[in-house]
């Protein structure tokens, strides 16, 4: 006995939608590492700015009452990040750890300065700012001088400006062809399911009674693309953690877990979207246009 038209054409359908959600999934797995950059980029720019390290350079005749006394005072200013004091001995201890060498048997002195060393918070860490924050702290009589790398404070501040100019560009291409490549793979994955839209199509079946099972299978596939592609995004995370643990403290889950959602969203809205658009050109085809 002959096979129905309709399970025939159904059967060959199923390999179609085991290499859609895969071919999906990969797309949603770049758009997703993109989206994750952006993310990581801001956290990592804050990073970076935070590490630079501003020396306050005391007198040589300071006592350090006073010291302490100035620290504790630009310890509440809303530019500081983190704070400390380094004594004349505590600056030779570190000079001699860092360089293995007693400078201080061979001069009979100790030649280094006291110094409050400063973390600025990262939106201060621009020129201008630091231009500033630099005139407040030398006009303090038991500050010597300001010192801090202004040649990578403002090199990063350029970098940072121009790599969210990349990303950005980036992005938005990456959205294009994302959508383009979804719709394709879909409208691939439909071509072997023609036949069968027709057949229903023929025997009297609404186009809303056609359309609606493919409907429904496009946003569980959609679904599962995106959780496929969400799974692989965990697992770099979790391999990152691995080799950089220092990675999770600049994560931040709020906009990772938006990210997640988006994806899932994306891939069910651009599926439905190109499965209904598919079903419904293929309904408007007459049958030998379907060869």
């Amino acid at each position: 006995m002959a096979q129905q038209p309709g399970k025939s054409s159904s059967k060959k359908s199923k390999p179609s939608y085991l290499y859609s959600i895969i071919g999906v999934a990969l797309v949603l797995f770049l758009l997703g590492i993109l989206g994750l950059i952006v993310i990581h980029a801001n956290k990592l720019s804050e990073f970076f700015k935070e590490s630079i390290e501003i020396q306050v350079i005391l007198r040589d005749n300071v006592k350090e009452d006073q010291a302490i006394a100035l620290k504790d005072s630009i310890a509440r200013r809303p530019y500081i990040k983190s704070i400390e004091y380094v004594s004349k001995d505590m600056a030779a201890q570190r000079f001699k750890k860092e360089f293995g060498e007693d400078f201080i048997n061979l001069l009979q002195y100790n030649p280094l300065y006291a110094s409050i060393n400063i973390k600025g918070n990262a939106r201060y860490v621009n020129p201008d700012s630091l231009k500033i924050i630099e005139a407040n702290l030398t006009q303090q009589s038991i500050v010597r001088e300001i010192s801090y790398q202004r040649v990578l404070v403002s090199k990063l501040n350029e970098n940072v400006r121009k790599i969210g100019l990349v990303i950005l560009g980036v992005s938005l291409l990456l959205a294009l062809v994302v959508i383009f490549l979804i719709d394709n793979t879909i409208r691939l994955a439909m071509f072997s399911n023609r036949f069968l839209i027709k057949t229903m199509q023929m025997v009297g079946a609404t186009r809303w009674f056609i359309a609606k099972p493919f409907d429904i299978r496009s946003i569980i596939n959609g679904a599962l693309s995106a959780i496929l592609a969400i799974a692989g995004l965990v697992g770099i995370l979790y391999f990152a953690d691995q080799l950089l643990p220092e990675l999770g403290s600049m994560r931040d889950y709020f906009m990772i877990t938006v990210l997640f959602l988006g994806m899932i969203l994306i891939g069910i809205c651009i599926s439905l979207v190109s499965t209904h658009r598919s079903v419904m050109k293929y309904l408007r085809l007459k049958l030998d246009d379907l060869y």
